[in-house]
């Protein structure tokens, strides 16, 4: 397979500051697996479900209840490890982290610190076609999700849906290789991609699915270099948490407006405290939410209820041998085999429903053409009308057909056009509907040949024009496609009005 080239951009400077600070980010971001049952439990995991109704007694933390391992949820964390290109951990074990809150049943949430199951990886993040950013990943561990507490039913209580709790997550950490607002952005963005082809996880961000918490500092030019040669994190600046960004706009402006409150600490002689904090979209600012904790504070110890992980090297090959296509192999695919541009590339395979589409209208014909008319028109009508590629009214056979029409000359790109159009309201063969409504495209040289000479004999002042300015001929091919309503062969009408006027 043929690799695109890459060149790493430089990391940005922050305006409006007296130095030249840099931005650091790292990023913890939790991914629900895609699982029909909870972690330890066989609870469902339906979104959306009555409140306290998806909980058995493991996840109410009734006295006697035992976890027990999902293996299913085992399996799609080491498919998204493989497909991270990560060192999969064939020993691994739950630690308890101690911490008491209402929608926390058990008073700890069951999860790996000292031996997760997925070690370093990295993830290649798109920034413009050549440009991109390597970051490394650190580890991938699984752990259990709490509840939820509701505070907007009642003036003076709260409450708690246990729905949640046990739904089994992967918290995937990176280095702190991310280096700007627009680049946390985009590796979150490729994150989800990748776990969407996987199929771990469904990426929607709305429902909770995936989620990130932002780790922001800034540091002077030359300390973030400092930083990879040596491993110590000194060199870098006092980072702050920022948690539970469930918006790629939210995560820029979140970063955005950490990193100047940071700087105008440090240039007024200050200094940052590290601390978790929460990011307020309508005031576009961080607020204070809690002093961080360190790994100490939640006394981390062996889980007693459960057996450490032990994988067998033939069971990781065997998912290993099932994986999809990823993106970034398939984005280099569509270069080579289909002949489009970088961009093109990217825009059909940032969704893994979109690129089936296209290869599906693809196959057996011109590549450039298939991708021009499913850019363009499929996704820039579905777009307009806010609906995805499983909503389209045209399907890809309907497409293909349509393209199909177009290169037996049967019709041309104008009447296509009109044809997608009636097939998006109405549905229907595009075929049937070309013979049934005579759109069929004037290829008879006779009829069009007479039709030039019409146009020809009724505007002698524009022949003698066209003989001196060639260009003109565009404008006699205008009016013989408007006399034959837009039928003639556009091709055989412009080789027959050069011949009639003499210019090559």
């Amino acid at each position: 397979m043929t690799e695109l080239a890459y060149t790493e951009p430089k990391p940005k400077t922050i305006a409006g500051a007296k130095y030249d600070w840099e931005l650091v980010i790292g990023m913890e971001v939790h991914a629900q697996i895609s699982s029909n049952a909870k972690l330890f439990s066989g609870s469902s995991t339906q979104f959306g479900a009555e409140p306290n109704s998806n909980v058995s007694f493991v996840d109410a933390a009734m006295p006697g209840m035992l976890p027990v391992i999902n293996e299913y949820c085992v399996e799609q964390a080491v498919r998204t490890g493989l497909g991270l290109k990560a060192e999969i951990n064939l020993f691994s074990r739950f630690d308890r982290k101690n911490y008491f809150y209402p929608d926390l049943p058990q008073g700890y949430q069951i999860s790996q610190l000292y031996h997760p199951i997925v070690g370093e990886g990295e993830i290649l993040v798109d920034m413009e076609p050549g440009v991109a950013r390597k970051v490394r990943v650190e580890r991938i561990h699984i752990e259990q999700d709490a509840g939820k507490s509701v505070h907007d039913m009642d003036p003076e209580m709260s409450f708690v849906d246990l729905n949640r709790t046990g739904i089994a997550l992967m918290e995937i950490v990176s280095r702190p290789d991310i280096r700007g607002p627009e680049e946390a952005a985009e590796y979150v963005r490729k994150l989800r991609q990748i776990v969407r082809y996987l199929g771990t996880c469904d990426g929607n961000m709305q429902e909770g699915s995936l989620r990130a918490d932002v780790n922001v500092s800034v540091c002077l030019p030359g300390a973030y270099e400092k930083f990879r040669e040596t491993g110590d994190f000194s060199h870098l600046g006092t980072r702050c948490e920022i948690k539970n960004m469930n918006s790629m706009r939210f995560i820029q402006q979140a970063i955005d407006f950490e990193a100047k409150r940071q700087i105008a600490i440090l240039e007024d002689g200050g200094e940052v405290d590290q601390e978790t904090r929460l990011y307020d979209p309508n005031k576009g600012e961080t607020r204070s939410m809690r002093s961080k904790e360190e790994a100490h504070d939640y006394r981390y110890f062996p889980c007693p209820d459960l057996l450490p992980l032990e994988l067998e090297q033939a069971w990781v090959d065997e998912i290993k041998a099932s994986l999809p296509e990823l993106p970034d192999e398939k984005k280099a695919r569509f270069v080579t085999e289909y002949g489009m541009t970088e961009y093109d590339a990217g825009v059909l395979t940032a969704d893994v429903a979109n690129a089936e589409y296209f290869e599906a209208v693809a196959k057996g014909r011109d590549g450039k053409q298939a991708a021009n008319w499913v850019i363009n028109e499929l996704f820039g009508r579905l777009n307009k009308q806010g609906l995805g590629i499983g909503d389209s009214p045209i399907s890809a056979e309907q497409l293909g057909t349509i393209l199909d029409l177009i290169a037996k000359g049967d019709i041309s790109g104008k009447i296509a056009k009109e044809l997608f159009e009636i097939v998006w309201t109405e549905g229907g063969d595009p075929a049937e509907i070309v013979e049934s409504r005579g759109m069929k495209q004037v290829t008879d040289t006779g009829a069009i040949e007479a039709a030039v000479d019409e146009v020809i004999a009724a505007n002698p002042d524009k022949v003698a024009a066209a003989k001196d300015k060639p260009s003109m001929a565009g404008w006699f091919v205008g009016q013989v496609m408007k006399a034959t309503g837009g039928k003639a062969n556009p091709k055989v009408v412009n080789e027959i009005i050069r011949a009639k006027l003499g210019i090559g």
